[in-house]
């Protein structure tokens, strides 16, 4: 804030952003107007935030990507756990907040723009080139949240892990195993990935303002390899999708509307030759299986 507002509302350079009062204090001092249609909820509780950071596993000689700050009540403490943070917020307004709520940290950067426009491998040229490893760790805004995590996937990015808090919903969704409701394909995705466990589950109330649903913190550790063998990764995707178009059909259904109804002895074949019951749902497979799966259908598109 500028040296008037900071007089006015008798916050000094050391107060923490998590502090519930600091947080009203700075919106009130800056005028601030949040945002549903941005996600703007602001996370004020310093417990929460420090399982947050400690699930990152960060320190001195390693670096952080945060998406959508805010007003910076993590970004402080992930300036004081890494050697390197950059903080890209969407919002123009937030910026010079953000300048002075940051200013006790030079280690810190923020970059306005949206992280899914965003040339992220800019930002590691820019800024980690001198750190052991990254990851992102963030408040995440909860309507782009699927988005913003299958940019960092798809992109393979050099990333150690990636710590975000999001609904409690999608959370269960990407940790979801086969044969549950919550599984489905971003499931599957996900897990293609990383090692997903939900770290803590988080109630409204510690958000100003709170949102209307419970949150979690999830943590995806980067793999270093796929766990599946595929030979074409853009195909997988494709035959998972499809598999989940329709939930309660049979998996044979929703590949019939894939490939095309003329198809029905290729996907028959498909199916025989990965071991699968053509009476089966999508939801209980297992990302081996449809790894089998992708490999017999691109066979028998190949002998047709």
């Amino acid at each position: 804030m500028t040296t008037d507002n900071r007089a006015e509302t008798k916050l000094a350079a050391t107060d923490k952003v998590s502090n519930p009062k600091v947080t009203k204090a700075v919106i009130k001092a800056h005028g601030l107007v949040l945002k549903k249609s941005l996600g703007q909820n602001f996370l004020t509780d310093q417990n929460i935030l420090h399982h947050i950071v400690s699930a990152a596993e960060l320190d001195a000689s390693k670096g952080a990507l945060e998406i959508g700050p805010g007003i910076g009540a993590l970004t402080q403490h992930l300036a004081e756990a890494a050697g390197a943070v950059v903080a890209v917020e969407i919002d123009q307004r937030l910026i010079p907040i953000l300048s002075d709520t940051m200013a006790p940290y030079p280690n810190a950067n923020v970059v306005h723009g949206d992280v899914l426009k965003t040339n992220l491998r800019d930002l590691w040229d820019r800024y980690f080139t001198e750190c052991s490893a990254v990851s992102v760790v963030a408040n995440l805004p909860y309507y782009v949240t699927t988005p913003i995590i299958m940019k960092l996937l798809e992109e393979k990015l050099p990333l150690e892990n990636i710590v975000v808090m999001i609904q409690r919903e999608v959370a269960e969704r990407m940790s979801a195993k086969p044969g549950t409701k919550a599984y489905g394909s971003l499931s599957i995705a996900v897990q293609y990935y990383c090692v997903p466990e939900i770290v803590k589950i988080v109630p409204p109330t510690v958000f100003v303002p709170p949102p209307n649903v419970e949150s979690a913190v999830i943590r995806l550790r980067l793999r270093d390899k796929p766990p599946v063998e595929t030979d074409d990764e853009g195909y997988l995707f494709e035959v998972i999708q499809a598999c989940f178009v329709q939930r309660r059909k049979t998996i044979s259904n929703n590949l019939l509307a894939f490939c095309g109804k003329d198809r029905r002895t290729g996907v028959e074949a498909a199916l025989a030759a990965a071991g699968i019951d053509p009476s089966r749902r999508g939801e209980t497979l297992s990302l081996e299986e449809f790894a089998r799966l992708s490999r017999a259908l691109a066979e028998a598109n190949r002998s047709s």
